[in-house]
């Protein structure tokens, strides 16, 4: 019967395959103007609590927004110096 793990006979990972999920973590996840400006007002009124915030938008994880907010605030510090 064909073998159904996606690794090679020897058992170790492709590396295409691990490129793959390489890049698919450093994805940039977009966010719609609505879900910036409701991050933005969350984050004042209740801090980095990520999950408390993506509770509020749907299909959204803690880690995807404190990813977010992480990337525009540390550009926009970097940018007033």
């Amino acid at each position: 019967m064909g073998d159904l793990n996606p690794s090679s006979s020897n058992g170790h990972r492709s590396q295409a395959s691990t490129l793959k999920e390489e890049r698919r973590e450093d994805t940039k996840v977009e966010f719609s103007e609505d879900e910036e400006m409701l991050i933005a007002r969350m984050f004042k009124l209740v801090g980095a609590r990520w999950s408390l915030i993506a509770g509020r938008i749907p299909g959204r994880t803690a880690e995807e927004i404190e990813k977010y907010w992480t990337s525009r605030h540390s550009s926009q510090s970097q940018n007033e110096r």
